[in-house]
């Protein structure tokens, strides 16, 4: 075998590159020992580069086009081999056959949830995938970079690095655009190009050039995508409707819990004083409108809206409650100023003592008649 390969070597005058594979990036001519002769055909097709190796360092480069190997057009190996004027004899060099065409249907994804903060709804994990397609800018560079001496490089060794460069730099950038999670699906062609500028200097360090990326798909909780979808049924989302919305979650699992039907009655009452509330609101909303298109007077500001807090009862989560409310749990003992209670813009629960805005609650309430 080793005679045949020797003389294949001396017959053989003809270099070139037929790539039959769709992930093959770089091809290395194999010829018994290394040997070109002067004079050789090289042929280098269209989205290929032949980069010429002389022990570890390159040296010439081609593009496509066909060749006829002299001392003429190898001037870098012509001066590492110490070539005479009129060189005729074999010499020695690898080549480097690398594919410049675009490698298509390169796939991405975070193997592990994303943790992002959202100003409405807190701490939230989200996946993402998508494809990318890449090509060799600069043959030299990639294999200095990447290859080293792999005679038969392909799409396989490098895409878990690339993968995870790409996943580092989209959650970056995810976080650095600072968008609304709800705006993620209708924003995901410019959050594609934002991480193609990103990510497109990285790659360029070895060589790579990332002609095009595009994020699929982002998905996020279930809880967080009902509660996205739930809002948008609203005219237009504001801090206030949401508040809203929450508020009445909230009495709703207040009904819902083993305080007793005193607490369900409570529960649903308030939900029917609030949806009233709603509805009593909407109705005004609708009729200043029409107002003000009659008059052409401008529009004035909402109401803002009334003061509530969640409180802790029995060791139950309960509430939000108005004012008036709390007067009367206070009067019933239910409410004191070492219980806990928390409204929209606290950080944490505090007892009702605490908070100035419920001192004149406990201070308005009579004290128990002597006796009973």
């Amino acid at each position: 075998m080793g005679l045949f390969n020797k003389l294949r070597g001396e017959l053989i005058d003809i270099i070139e590159w037929l790539d039959d594979s769709n992930d093959t990036m770089v091809y290395r001519f194999e010829r018994f020992q290394n040997e070109i002769k002067n004079g050789a055909k090289l042929t280098v097709r269209e989205g290929q580069i032949a980069v010429f190796i002389n022990e570890g360092q390159i040296a010439d480069v081609f593009e496509p086009g066909m060749y006829t190997l002299t001392t003429s057009n190898l001037p870098v190996l012509s001066t590492l081999q110490g070539w005479k004027h009129g060189f005729n004899s074999p010499f020695k060099s690898e080549i480097y056959f690398i594919s410049t065409r675009n490698i298509t249907a390169q796939k991405w994804g975070t193997n592990n949830p994303i943790t992002l903060s959202d100003q409405r709804f807190g701490m939230l994990e989200i996946r993402a995938f998508g494809t990318y397609v890449i090509k060799v800018s600069d043959a030299p560079l990639f294999i200095t970079e990447i290859v080293g001496t792999d005679g038969h490089f392909t799409t396989d060794k490098i895409a878990t690095q690339l993968r995870s460069m790409i996943v580092t730099r989209f959650t970056d950038a995810i976080g650095e655009a600072n968008l609304p999670v709800e705006n993620y699906a209708s924003n995901i062609n410019e959050i594609s190009e934002y991480v193609h500028g990103v990510i497109g200097p990285e790659f360029k360090k070895y060589g790579i050039e990332v002609t095009k990326f595009l994020i699929e798909n982002v998905s996020m909780p279930e809880d967080i995508k009902k509660e996205i979808f739930e809002l948008s049924r609203l005219n237009a989302i504001d801090l206030n409707k949401l508040a809203q919305m929450k508020a009445a979650k909230a009495m709703e699992k207040a009904a819902e819990n083993d305080s007793g039907t005193a607490g369900a009655g409570m529960g649903m009452g308030m939900g029917f004083a609030m949806a009233n509330q709603m509805g009593q609101a909407f109705t005004g909303n609708q009729q200043q409108q029409s107002q003000n298109q009659n008059t052409g007077s401008a529009v004035p500001p909402p109401i803002p809206p009334a003061l509530t807090f969640h409180a802790v009862i029995n060791g139950q989560q309960a509430g939000p409650y108005d004012m008036n409310t709390l007067k009367q749990l206070i009067t019933q003992n239910q409410l004191t100023k070492d219980t806990l209670v928390w409204r929209e813009g606290m950080a944490n629960w505090l007892a009702a003592g605490e908070l100035t805005e419920l001192n004149s609650l406990f201070g308005s309430v009579p004290p128990p008649i002597p006796g009973q």
